[in-house]
């Protein structure tokens, strides 16, 4: 595959097309408005060095499609037909390492008839789905974290549980708030001031052997890399994980702390507001969980292998792992 984007397929439109062939009219309403959602999908090489494989895709569809029943979005492919797409799109770029897929559904244009304005009702939907390479950008050695001034946007003004596009300018002027402070990524309270989320990842924190994760009411992304890593947790040490409100004191106190996201994978966090966290080092229960699953997405794990879809790069095309 030719490194250039250009040269990459993606699917648009119901077709396989090039990139460089595909091209968006200034009045793309999801572009003015924010009105698309999204989902981000992993694709590893499997540790047999034979296989590509999709992480938890279906899963990532299934989100997808209720992302698309909130904003009204007509998406006309099943879950299980998008998983096809997504194989047949890795065959295509050749992507036999680690890669990322970013399915977008969004608004296109006003339908015949539908008078001009902001509006979900009476607009065409538009599909695409890119892929790219991509390794691991996180740091083994953990990053530094701010507490951003901006609050993540409430659940009852912007549904928290959809990846809608235009709600990423949130994370993006956190981001922006950390970056220029010196920091790695930001960490985000919700309304009432408790920890919501990071930028586009979910939080854990780890004290005395408890671990405990903002729950569905704080605001948050439900991920299924937090969803994943809660049952690692489980398997691996035979507690639960507790899913409730975390002040932002705790973030202070904890020996732990680590975020969870398709990107970013696990990622310890070794210091926030300029406070270590713990000794300063990512502790041994994020290391653990680090290398579970850094072996379940690549299909080394049999305990997980239904987590992982065959990409079908060899004689295994239709096999699932």
């Amino acid at each position: 595959m030719n490194a250039t984007t250009g040269e990459r397929w993606v699917f648009h439109q119901g077709e396989f097309a090039r990139a460089r062939d595909v091209a968006l009219g200034p009045g793309t309403q999801g572009l003015h408005y924010g009105t698309g959602v999204f989902e981000g999908i992993r694709s590893y090489a499997a540790a047999d060095g034979e296989e590509a494989l999709l992480f938890k895709a279906k899963e990532h569809y299934e989100r997808l499609h209720a992302s698309c029943r909130l904003l009204r979005l007509d998406l006309p492919y099943s879950p299980d037909e998008l998983v096809e797409v997504s194989r047949e799109l890795v065959r295509r770029n050749g992507l036999t390492g680690d890669a990322y897929l970013r399915p977008l559904v969004y608004k296109l244009a006003l339908e015949p008839g539908t008078p001009f304005g902001v509006r979900l009702s009476g607009v065409s939907t538009s599909v695409t789905i890119l892929a790219m390479p991509m390794g691991d950008y996180s740091r083994a050695e953990g990053i530094r974290c701010g507490v951003s001034s901006w609050r993540r946007v409430p659940d009852a003004s912007l549904p928290a549980r959809a990846k809608i596009t235009g709600a990423y300018a949130n994370n993006a002027l956190a981001v922006d708030e950390a970056t220029a402070a010196g920091y790695d990524d930001a960490i985000m309270l919700n309304q009432g001031g408790s920890v919501a989320e990071a930028s586009t990842a979910n939080v854990f924190v780890v004290r005395s052997g408890e671990v405990a994760t903002p729950g569905p009411d704080s605001d948050i992304l439900l991920g299924l890399t937090r969803a994943t890593v809660m049952r690692i947790i489980a398997d691996e040490t035979g507690a639960s994980v507790t899913e409730r409100a975390v002040p932002r004191s705790e973030l202070h106190t904890a020996d732990e702390v680590f975020l969870t996201g398709t990107g970013c994978q696990i990622v310890p966090v070794t210091e926030i507001d300029g406070r270590p966290v713990g000794d300063g080092t990512p502790g041994p229960l994020t290391a653990r969980v680090r290398e579970v699953y850094r072996r379940a997405v690549r299909g080394a794990d049999p305990r997980y292998r239904h987590w992982t879809t065959s990409v079908g790069l060899g004689s295994r095309a239709d096999a699932r792992v």
